[in-house]
């Protein structure tokens, strides 16, 4: 037992100490990242392979609930095809400790082409990946918590600590507020954002409603939970179908001095269980619940 209690926190220490190291690491390029991705207009597109693969899936949920658009994309079906999801727009982030994984090296002259910005979290910043970025985020660490130093463990974890640092810091520069986490701006291309990108937001935050937006923040509609359940979740091609032919046009709104008694009402009268909060310009405010008016709070 003493054995096994002592491996288990060697691993710990190892990895606590790979995460305290990227302190000293963090330095004028994650800056450059951040400002890339907040002066970007398209995604940041995550690709990696294997456990950096894992990672990046991670950081992009991550991403899409504190309000920065994010996708994944996988290396070897990049290079099969779906490439053609990145963007001049785009911005991609590509993860791997060596910064030599063949597979995201084959795919740089092909994004470097079509003109994606590129940042790399990388632990080589002498690697091709590197020389390759925009910025290159050291993710380095001194050794792995695996004992033969070949399974990924303290960098994967380095580089999840990193993604959660990016979307934290975007997350702050964009004064991303707890309204925003059931919101969902189209970026001024109201609802052509999919049904896939729009669960994926709604899961992270466990929510069964949201709101879809004008590029000035005027309401342009509400997706429900049965709004949703219109089509067969698990196909590719409801999964694939734009927000605007599933969202509700033109909501029930509540003013922002209305009584919490007209709320309800109107939650009522049209079987809703969240009712939008605007301005005399229709500008989205913020929302107000079931739960909020049976615990007496005031709209969010």
């Amino acid at each position: 037992m003493q054995e096994i209690l002592r491996h288990g926190k060697e691993a710990i220490r190892i990895e606590a100490e790979a995460v305290e190291g990227l302190l000293d690491r963090i330095d004028e390029s994650f800056v450059r990242a951040v400002e890339i991705i907040l002066s970007g207009k398209g995604r940041v597109v995550v690709t990696g392979i294997g456990k950096s693969g894992l990672v990046g899936r991670k950081i992009v949920a991550t991403l899409l609930s504190t309000g920065t658009p994010a996708a994944f994309l996988h290396p070897v079906e990049g290079l099969h095809g779906d490439l053609g999801m990145v963007s001049p727009q785009d911005i991609v982030l590509a993860i791997s400790n060596s910064g030599e994984t063949a597979e995201l090296i084959t795919l740089l002259p092909s994004i470097q082409k079509i003109g994606a910005k590129i940042i790399s979290l990388t632990g080589n910043l002498n690697s091709t990946l590197a020389r390759s970025s925009e910025a290159a985020i050291d993710a380095g660490v001194e050794r792995e918590a695996c004992p033969l130093g070949l399974a990924p463990t303290s960098s994967t974890t380095a580089a999840l600590v990193i993604g959660d640092a990016l979307a934290v810091a975007l997350m702050r520069q964009k004064k991303f507020e707890e309204k925003d986490f059931a919101l969902f701006h189209p970026g001024g291309s109201l609802g052509e954002k999919t049904v896939e990108e729009f669960l994926a937001r709604l899961n992270s935050q466990q929510k069964d409603f949201g709101f879809v937006l004008h590029p000035d923040g005027r309401l342009a509609g509400m997706v429900r939970d049965r709004d949703l359940r219109k089509g067969d979740l698990g196909s590719p091609r409801f999964l694939a179908r734009p927000l605007r032919e599933l969202m509700a046009p033109n909501p029930p709104t509540l003013e922002e001095e209305a009584a919490g008694t007209e709320a309800l009402g109107l939650m009522v009268e049209n079987n809703l269980t969240a009712l939008p909060v605007v301005d005399k310009e229709s500008r989205l405010r913020g929302f107000i619940t079931l739960r909020d008016l049976s615990s007496s709070k005031e709209p969010r």
